[in-house]
C-alpha cells in the first residue's frame, strides 16, 4: 500500500503490472472503491490521467484517494473471486451496489416423505425450489393451480385430523392415511413438471378426467376441471414458451443515458419467460461487469447470460467473467452475444422495455425544461377537492415516483377547518395540513406539486407553501383548455395535449380526481349507512 496527498502524486510505476484487485482508501482508511484488473499498473493509471474522460461518478471519487492497496493474484478469474469477496465483506461506496434490489421469492416443494408447497425467499438443499418468479401475481396463479390440481398440503406439519383442504378436495390428507406415500409421490411429480413449464401432460390428463366427469353425469366436477384448464390456458397465453430447451437464461440489456444506465433483466426458466427487473445505475467505467457482478451475488446464475455487443465488446474479459460465473455456479455458464434467431428476439424485447422506461423519463425531462424547474420532477405530488354541495368535502393526493404511480404515498383528507363548499380555502387546508406534516416528520419533499384546477386553485396552494416556508414548484392544470398555470402567471401556457409531458401530466391529474372522487364516495356511502341504522334502530359502524 502506498498514500498521496492528491491524484497528482501518482506514480504508476508503484504499481505492478501482474492481474490483481486494487483498494482505494481514503484519509481513514475507509475503502472507497474496489476493482480488479489483468494489470493493474494500466488499470489504476487509468484513474490518474485526464478526469475529464472520466464518469462523473468516477471524477468525485479521484479527489478522495489517499491510499492506494493492492493484492496481486495468479489470473483475471481470481482477480474476480477476490475482487467480489472484498466487496461484500467491505461494501464500498463508490461500487456499484444492488442491495436495495428486490428478493424475488420461488415456489418450493419441501423434501419429506408427505411434501408440501410453499413460497420462500431463500433456497437450500431441504427445499426443490422453482423460480425466480419476479412477478408476484404469476407466482400465486401458479401456486393455487398446484394446490387445486396436484393436491398437494400446505400444512406446515401433518396435523392429526384432516383440514378444510380435505374437506374441500385440495388436499388428499396424508396426515390421515387417506393415500399412499407413493400416490402422494405422483402427484409431486406431476406438480415438478407443471413447474417447469411442462404443461402438455398436465392438460391431457385434466381433459381426460374432464370428459369422463361428463360422461358419468359429475357436471360440477367437470366444471371445475374445465376452469383448471381454462386456468392454464391464460398462464400459458401470458409466457413465451419454447417446450425443447431444458435450460435456464437471462437476458440483460444495458442503455447509457448521459450519466446514468437503464438496465433490464428478464428470467427465462426453462423456456418460460417469468417477468422482468427494472434497475437505474450510475454510469462508470466497467458499469455492464459491476452490474453483472453485484446482480448474481445475491441472484441464482442461469446456465446462459444473453448480452448486447455493443455493450460488451471486450472479449477477454467476457470470457473471464463467464470462467468466474461457472467457478461460483458449479457449472458452465455462457455469455451470449446473438445475431439472429430467437434470442436476438429476446434481446430486442428487453430493449423495448427500456425503451419504454426511457418514455417515462424523456417525460420528466420535457417537463423540466418546458417549465424550467430546477431538478428533474422525479417526485409529483397532485391534490383534488371533491365536494357534494356542503357536505362530505374531502380532498385525494397521489404520489408518482420516477413517472409512475406511487399507491404507498397516496393520502386522504377530510376537511378540518372548511365547512361549506369552497375549493380555494379546502385547497389551503391540505397543502398546508401535508407540508407542515413532512416538515415535522423531516421527511424529504416532493419535487413538484400539481394542483387540479386554475389559478385560484394554484394561488390557494402557494399560500400554505409560503407561510410554511417552502418554496416547493407549484403547477396548476385547468381542465377546459388543459392549460398549465405557474405562480405568479396571468397567462396560462400551453403545450401539445399528445406530447410526453402533457400525457404524464394529465394522467397524474386524471388519477389524482378518480382517488378523490372515490373517497367522497366512500365518505356519503357511510353516511348513508349509518342515517339508515339509525332510523331502524341499529348501531351505526362505520
Amino acid at each position: 500500500m502506498f498514500s498521496i496527498k492528491s491524484p497528482s502524486d501518482f506514480d504508476a510505476k508503484e504499481m505492478p503490472t501482474e492481474p490483481g484487485v486494487y483498494l482505494f482508501k481514503d484519509q481513514n482508511d475507509v475503502i472507497l472503491y474496489c476493482g480488479k484488473a489483468k494489470n493493474l499498473r494500466n488499470r489504476v493509471s487509468n484513474y490518474f490521467q485526464d478526469p475529464h474522460r472520466l464518469a462523473i461518478k468516477t471524477q468525485q471519487l479521484v479527489p478522495k484517494i489517499r491510499k492506494i492497496d493492492y493484492i496481486v493474484v495468479c489470473n483475471e478469474v481470481e482477480a474476480l473471486l477476490l475482487e467480489n469477496k472484498l466487496i461484500k465483506q467491505h461494501s464500498p461506496k463508490y461500487n456499484i451496489s444492488l442491495k436495495d434490489a428486490k428478493t424475488f421469492a420461488y415456489i418450493a416443494l419441501t423434501k419429506d416423505n408427505f411434501p408440501r408447497v410453499l413460497t420462500t425467499r431463500k433456497t437450500g438443499t431441504k427445499l426443490e425450489s422453482f423460480g425466480p418468479y419476479t412477478d408476484g401475481t404469476r407466482r400465486r396463479e401458479l401456486q393455487k393451480l398446484i394446490v387445486g390440481i396436484f393436491k398437494i398440503r400446505t400444512c406446515r406439519n401433518l396435523p392429526s385430523r384432516e383440514c378444510l383442504n380435505y374437506h374441500i378436495g385440495i388436499c388428499t390428507a396424508p396426515c390421515i392415511g387417506k393415500v399412499t406415500q407413493e400416490e402422494y409421490q405422483k402427484q409431486v411429480d406431476g406438480a415438478k413438471l407443471f413447474l417447469k413449464g411442462k404443461t402438455e401432460n398436465v392438460t391431457h390428463l385434466l381433459t381426460k378426467q374432464m370428459q369422463e366427469a361428463s360422461k358419468m353425469g359429475r357436471y360440477e366436477q367437470a366444471l371445475t376441471l374445465r376452469n383448471q384448464l381454462y386456468s392454464i390456458s391464460l398462464l400459458s397465453n401470458k409466457q413465451i414458451v419454447d417446450h425443447e430447451r431444458n435450460y435456464d437464461q437471462d437476458v440483460i440489456a444495458f442503455k447509457k443515458l448521459g450519466e446514468r444506465v437503464m438496465v433490464v433483466q428478464m428470467s427465462i426458466r426453462h423456456g418460460v419467460l417469468l417477468g422482468k427487473k427494472d434497475f437505474e445505475i450510475d454510469y462508470q467505467e466497467n458499469f455492464e461487469r459491476e452490474f453483472l457482478r453485484a446482480f448474481y451475488s445475491t441472484n441464482i446464475l442461469p446456465r446462459e447470460i444473453i448480452i448486447s455487443e455493443q455493450c460488451w465488446q471486450d472479449e477477454e474479459e467476457r470470457s473471464a467473467l463467464e470462467e468466474y460465473f461457472a467457478s461460483t455456479r458449479g457449472a458452465p455458464v455462457s455469455m451470449t452475444v446473438p445475431v439472429k434467431g430467437e434470442k436476438k428476439e429476446l434481446l430486442a424485447l428487453a430493449n423495448k422495455n427500456i425503451e419504454v422506461n426511457m418514455d417515462h423519463d424523456a417525460a420528466l425531462a420535457d417537463l423540466q425544461e418546458a417549465l424550467n424547474l430546477p431538478t428533474l420532477p422525479l417526485v409529483i405530488e397532485s391534490f383534488d377537492i371533491s365536494n357534494l354541495g356542503n357536505e362530505h368535502i374531502v380532498s385525494g393526493m397521489v404520489r408518482f415516483v420516477n413517472a409512475k404511480p406511487d399507491k404507498s404515498g397516496y393520502r386522504k383528507f377530510k376537511m378540518k377547518t372548511v365547512k361549506r363548499a369552497d375549493d380555494f380555502a379546502s385547497m389551503r387546508e391540505v397543502v398546508y395540513r401535508r407540508y407542515k406534516r413532512l416538515l415535522q416528520e423531516k421527511a424529504k419533499m416532493p419535487d413538484l406539486i400539481l394542483i387540479d384546477g386554475g389559478p385560484e386553485q394554484l394561488i390557494s396552494a402557494t399560500k400554505s407553501l409560503k407561510s410554511l416556508g417552502l418554496s416547493i414548484p407549484a403547477i396548476g392544470l385547468a381542465k377546459k383548455l388543459e392549460e398549465i398555470y405557474l405562480p405568479g402567471e396571468s397567462i396560462p401556457r400551453r403545450f401539445d395535449n399528445n406530447s410526453k409531458m402533457m400525457l404524464l401530466i394529465r394522467g397524474i391529474r386524471d388519477a389524482t380526481h378518480d382517488f378523490s372522487i372515490a373517497y367522497n364516495k366512500k365518505r356519503r356511502q357511510m353516511k348513508m349507512r349509518e342515517e339508515f341504522n339509525a332510523v331502524n334502530g341499529k348501531p351505526h359502524l362505520l
